[in-house]
């Protein structure tokens, strides 16, 4: 028993013996931790920019195509171009009408508006306004030979037949059918008035004549009664 007990002691002995042995030894103290030192600045080098070429960049142009006609336009015909002297006369042939249905008054006013634009241009619209307002009787009394005097020099204008000649052309034959006219009726009206005036001048030569004939009979009555 006394044997068991010590060789279990000294078993127990080694093995914490052997336990002392394999256990690691201790790490060392850590050393104190220095400051670090100060770091040293970082000094960037640029390198020197490489010449660059500027690669051309062609310019671009953008073309609208234009708007392409409607086929109603296509099946009409380009109206030609109008001229200065086509735009004034289609104005006067606008002005013209609206002087054939205008009221006294306003023809009244139309003449003197005319005149005063006469005065001021003599061109061949104002010769034309004012030639045909004096033909109207609603305006005033009519001047047909002063309106005739207007449209002569248009009229007798060498060249080719302009726009304004063509009108100035039919006014001035309106004008002079309607003087003809005038002068007929105004002759007319003359041999009526002989006429009138013959037979008025026979009547009271009739009454005069039958006056003194029935004065010399009554005289002669008188007288065989006194008898």
């Amino acid at each position: 028993m006394s044997l068991r007990r010590g060789c279990s002691v000294g078993a127990l002995s080694g093995l914490a013996l052997l336990a002392a042995c394999a256990a690691p030894p201790p790490a060392p103290a850590p050393a104190p931790a220095l400051a670090p030192a100060a770091a040293a600045p970082v000094v960037q080098i640029k390198p020197d920019p490489l010449p660059v070429t500027p690669v051309p960049v062609p310019q671009v142009v953008i073309v609208q195509s234009p708007p392409q006609p409607t086929p109603q336009q296509l099946s009409l015909p380009a109206a030609p171009p109008v001229n200065e002297e086509e735009q004034q006369a289609l104005a006067l042939l606008v002005d013209l009408q609206r002087y054939a249905v205008e009221a006294g008054e306003d023809l009244r006013r139309e003449l003197a508006a005319a005149n005063l634009a006469l005065s001021r241009s003599r061109s061949d619209a104002n010769r034309m306004r004012l030639a045909m307002l004096l033909t109207l009787p609603t305006a005033g009394p009519p001047d047909d030979a002063r309106a005739l005097s207007l449209l002569e020099p248009i009229v007798g204008r060498s060249g080719n037949a302009s726009p304004m000649k063509q009108i100035a052309s039919l006014l001035y034959a309106q004008i002079t059918e309607r003087a003809r006219s005038v002068r007929e009726e105004q002759r007319k009206t003359a041999v009526a008035q002989e006429k009138l005036d013959a037979l008025r001048a026979v009547e009271r030569s009739l009454l005069l004549e039958r006056s003194r004939n029935a004065g010399g009979g009554g005289g002669g009555g008188g007288g065989g009664t006194g008898r």
